[in-house]
């Protein structure tokens, strides 16, 4: 069965995950957390990605990028797993594969979706049951993007950056957003679409994917999504 092609616009935002191989552990000490995210960061500036929301759970990551190229996104996740792999086995006297096979994507349609990938992103440990409140978990881009501490790997988006005339209106009007339960549908939209590599949008947004790439982009599995921790 041939791969199914993944979708590239300009300036269009892309939600990216990537599990360690057989849903194992791709992190084991805070050490290779900070080494992760170094690499992410030259990764990022050296192929053209902005970052805007990430976390780093226990088996798997999650990404919130514009790619300025159509390769860009791919050209990153191997820069930084030609680095952390190495550095893994080397730290822990393993071998072998360490990432699933390839990253799933799915290209986002900003305007109805960006924020809330960016909640779904951020809120993972806590879905997952890992902390209870969203700032105690120190892994992902929540410490930045709702109370402003630094760093350096993050690019805000745009529509980010409209949430407020400075930076503290951005972080109250950001950490408002998390006053509110992510709506259960779209949890199964982002999740259907992540995992099938389908864009997430409206219709239109697709068909405008459909006429730029002259591709189909076809949909999401409908019925009930089989259980996925993401």
């Amino acid at each position: 069965m041939s791969r199914k092609p993944r979708f590239f616009l300009p300036n269009t935002a892309v939600h990216a995950i990537q599990r360690g191989n057989n849903r194992q552990a791709v992190f084991f000490d805070d050490s290779d957390y900070r080494f992760y995210l170094d690499w992410l960061k030259l990764a990022a500036e050296k192929y053209s990605c902005r970052i805007h929301a990430y976390v780093l759970m226990t088996n798997h990551v999650h990404l919130l990028v514009t790619p300025e190229n159509s390769d860009s996104l791919s050209r990153m996740f191997q820069y930084v797993g030609r680095f952390y792999v190495s550095y893994v086995n080397n730290t822990y006297g393993r071998t072998g594969t360490l990432w699933e096979g390839r990253y799933k994507a799915s290209l986002v349609e900003e305007e109805r979706y960006l924020l809330s990938c960016y909640r779904y992103i951020e809120l993972n440990p806590v879905r997952a049951g890992m902390v209870k409140r969203i700032e105690d978990y120190p892994w992902s881009s929540y410490g930045h993007n709702a109370m402003a501490i630094d760093n350096t790997v993050l690019s805000p988006h745009s529509l980010y950056l409209q949430l407020g005339t400075d930076e503290v209106q951005r972080c109250v009007a950001y950490r408002a957003l998390f006053d509110m339960h992510l709506d259960s549908a779209v949890l199964e939209e982002v999740r259907g679409c992540l995992q099938t590599g389908t864009p997430l949008g409206n219709t239109r947004f697709k068909e405008q994917i459909e006429q730029a790439l002259n591709v189909k982009v076809g949909h999401a599995k409908r019925g009930r999504p089989r259980i996925v921790k993401v």
